[in-house]
């Protein structure tokens, strides 16, 4: 692959030899959808992505494809450091099923010097893909961030609680998701997602409650000590 057209077409190669067509009906009754999709597997994905290796040119030209499994692809081959502000907040805008918004926050947005300056711009988006996208961002930087402290995930829990009305499904299971993984992270943080998701509770609106009950079963069952 000598050149940026030679490796595009090299990784769509790749792409297209690992496409499951058979298995796209079933993907979509789980919210898996998207013009063009080959219905690649996540591991037949990051295989094809070991095989690339790391390349934000080529990140960025399987992007512009638009094609699902290659924008998932470009999430993993891109190189988070060179991932610019422009570039998230077009990406995001790109996003149309949660796989890719999910997978590309794991992926290539959590490990950004960006990332908690996204979670703050996007939370307040009307575009589902683009509230999500803060609290998937959220929810995988309370696992992967190692070096945030405490203040941060509490500074964030306002955002989760604004945001609580939000009754579009994949805004709110995000919401929870990020409610849930915070509250995870440590013993402090565990009190403060359950205060917050007590004060989610009282807004009364029927995501609201949804995203409370749902995070207060798995941050304070029964037996917890």
């Amino acid at each position: 692959m000598a050149n940026a057209s030679g490796r595009l077409t090299a990784a769509l190669a790749l792409l297209h030899q690992n496409a499951r067509p058979t298995e796209l009906a079933g993907m979509a009754r789980f919210g898996i959808v998207g013009d063009q999709r080959l219905g690649l597997s996540v591991p037949a994905m990051r295989g094809v992505a070991r095989t690339l290796g790391r390349d934000h040119a080529l990140a960025q030209a399987l992007w512009d494809t638009a094609i699902p499994d290659a924008r998932i692809v470009a999430s993993m081959v891109a190189e988070p450091a060179q991932l610019t502000s422009r570039q998230m907040d077009a990406w995001v805008k790109g996003f149309a099923a949660w796989d890719v918004c999910d997978q590309t926050c794991l992926n290539a947005f959590c490990k950004s010097p960006l990332a908690w300056r996204k979670v703050k711009a996007w939370a307040t988006r009307k575009d589902e893909f683009v509230r999500r996208a803060a609290f998937a961002l959220l929810a995988t930087l309370a696992v992967h961030d190692k070096t945030a402290d405490d203040a941060a995930f509490v500074a964030a829990l306002p955002l989760v609680e604004a945001a609580a009305y939000d009754d579009r499904n994949f805004v709110k299971k995000a919401v929870n998701w990020a409610l849930r993984n915070i509250g995870k992270r440590n013993r402090a943080l565990r009190q403060a997602a359950i205060e917050a998701a007590l004060r989610i509770q009282q807004q009364g609106s029927r995501s609201a409650r949804w995203i409370a009950a749902d995070a207060l079963r798995e941050l304070r069952p029964a037996k917890l000590s």
